[in-house]
């Protein structure tokens, strides 16, 4: 069983940014390594505490024969965290998909390029019990440390019991869980749980409401348990909604923690503030409006704008931006300037072109 070493567990409790890595695709929908890298380095200079991959956002095609780019993905990422001989703690995530057998092979390919945690999805799965996917949690935190996921339904996730949760959090090597489901009633399920297992100090939450982000990395959750009160709080993010303008994710978790440390009025005020604009950022990105139907040509298209990607293709012929998609992501840059980090792109840009001529 591979267990998340000391300082990790500690970046993982402190809290950190997690974005989730999209693929890089060139004109003929082949996979772009020369641009993988280019987005791995930029979550890292972006100061990221590490990284999914293998998930929603990478594209869960990558999976299919006619494909089979899962373990292509899992070692340019990994192999580009080597080279960067960084000074810090870096979490690798993978994605981890299927039914139980696939997920075992999956956990045990993670394991093999040395990541550090694995994302568990749970959709698609509707065919499984509640205590069915209790056991292939089980199965697969034998291999690796598992990154919980509450997945909306909406993009093929299922609603579960507060009774599933409060088993899971006490299942070992469960070290984390993203909640993302998009619905304050289910993610204080996954809240009131935590709170109420004797795991509760062993289980980071973080958010993957990308609908409230920093509503839910503000909020103070407190239950009395035991005659005792405890408090539960989302420690970051891993999030889709981070693949973009990843080094101001990075001064949003800065302003957050100081505001937990410092709270003021004016803090609270101006976190506020951040929040609808980040919300209503999110709604173009992730195409609410059709749906989520072209939220990741959404994240695309705000990286090919920066040139941090060649194109916004996606294995998917059929996955476009929506109409109007592209207008609304201009109005976002117009009317909030100061989510974006183009300016950071730019010198990040300029720094590769020096280093890799």
């Amino acid at each position: 069983m591979k267990r998340l070493d000391k300082e990790k567990k500690e970046l993982l409790f402190a809290g950190t940014v997690f974005p989730a890595h999209p693929l890089c695709l060139d004109a003929n929908r082949q996979l772009d390594e020369e641009g993988q890298r280019l987005l791995t380095n930029y979550y890292i200079a972006s100061g990221a505490g590490g990284i999914a991959v293998g998930v929603h956002s990478t594209q869960f095609e990558i999976r299919l024969p006619e494909f089979d780019l899962l373990e292509d993905v899992l070692r340019i990422t990994a192999e580009v965290v080597e080279e960067a001989r960084l000074d810090r703690p870096f979490i690798k995530i993978a994605g981890i998909v299927g039914p139980t057998d696939l997920a075992i092979r999956e956990a045990h390919l993670a394991v093999s390029y040395g990541y550090d945690m694995g994302l568990l999805s749970m959709g698609g799965l509707h065919d499984l019990s509640e205590d069915e996917i209790l056991d292939r949690t089980a199965q697969v935190a034998k291999i690796i440390p598992v990154f919980g996921f509450y997945l909306q339904p909406s993009v093929g996730g299922r609603i579960f019991s507060y009774d599933f949760w409060s088993k899971f959090v006490n299942i070992p090597n469960v070290e984390a869980i993203k909640c993302a489901s998009f619905n304050r009633y289910q993610t204080l399920d996954v809240v009131r749980a935590i709170a109420n297992s004797d795991r509760s100090d062993d289980i980071a939450l973080y958010t993957g409401n990308d609908d409230n982000i920093i509503a839910d990395l503000i909020s103070v959750n407190k239950f009395t348990v035991n005659g005792e009160e405890k408090v539960v709080q989302f420690r970051g993010g891993l999030l889709g909604h981070w693949a973009v303008w990843t080094s101001k994710a990075v001064e949003l978790m800065k302003l957050v923690k100081d505001y937990k440390l410092n709270p003021t009025v004016e803090k609270w005020t101006y976190l506020q503030e951040l929040n609808s604009q980040t919300t209503d950022a999110n709604a173009a990105l992730f195409d609410v409006a059709h749906d989520f139907h072209g939220c990741i040509p959404g994240i695309h298209e705000v990286l090919h704008r920066q040139g941090l990607m060649k194109g916004i293709w996606c294995l998917n012929p059929n996955e476009v931006l929506s109409e109007g998609q592209a207008e609304e992501l201009t109005r976002i840059q117009h009317d909030y300037p100061g989510l974006n980090d183009d300016d950071f792109v730019s010198e990040f840009l300029k720094s590769q072109l020096v280093n890799h001529p």
